[in-house]
């Protein structure tokens, strides 16, 4: 069983811990961090209610790969920290997972690769959108009726996200439009090597960037 260290204790990482304990048989849940002190405890509280567990919690991603020896970490980081987050665990041995989007920039990005190059330790960015059961239905009828000539997206969503999505710029592009896109790479069985996007604002948005 593979023992995995959980950072982050936001929405999504209250999510990700929920799926880590009631889904899976393979992991083993051993610590949750978040560098707001109390924050990973509040979480773990919260989550206690309805989900038998025991797990420390820290304040500190150094302390907590001494403390707790996991075989991987589950980063679930705003943006910003991903970086830090990643090299950090890296360097430490141990391999990441990691939430969209990658990073803040192609810079940081590309020295997130580089250190898991250097250290020959998994890093990974979850993308599970692929294996939906309805998209391989549609690529099977796809195929059936002689290939893709156009593909084309509508999305429409009204999340209120709250926290920093709300004040991403692009946020739309660069923290969900990756679902998107790598649907449409499935469907068409290729790879991409250029995007183009003309964002804008609509008045009534209650994020502050373009969308």
């Amino acid at each position: 069983m593979y023992r995995v260290l959980l950072v982050g204790a936001g929405g999504m990482g209250r999510a990700w811990a929920r799926n880590l304990l009631e889904a899976s048989q393979r992991v083993h849940l051993v610590g949750w961090v978040d560098i707001v002190e109390g924050k990973a405890y509040e979480a773990y509280v919260d989550l206690n209610q309805s989900v038998t567990c025991q797990l420390d919690v820290f304040s500190d991603l150094e302390g907590a790969l001494a403390a707790t020896n996991p075989d991987f970490i589950v980063d679930v980081t705003i943006p910003e920290a991903h970086e830090n987050v990643t090299i950090t665990a890296l360097r430490h041995g141990v391999a990441v997972l990691g939430e969209k989007p990658m990073s803040i920039s192609l810079d940081s990005a590309h020295r997130m690769l580089a250190a898991s190059a250097e250290t020959r330790k998994l890093y990974a960015v979850s993308q599970s959108r692929r294996y939906d059961a309805g998209l391989s239905t549609f690529k099977d009828a796809i195929q059936s009726l002689g290939g893709a000539g156009i593909i084309s997206a509508d999305f429409f969503i009204g999340a209120h996200f709250g926290g920093f999505r709300d004040a991403m710029p692009d946020v739309l592009l660069k923290d969900m439009a990756i679902h998107t896109f790598d649907a449409a790479r499935f469907l068409i069985g290729s790879n991409p090597v250029s995007v183009y996007c003309d964002a804008f604002r609509v008045p009534w948005s209650w994020f502050s960037g373009d969308e």
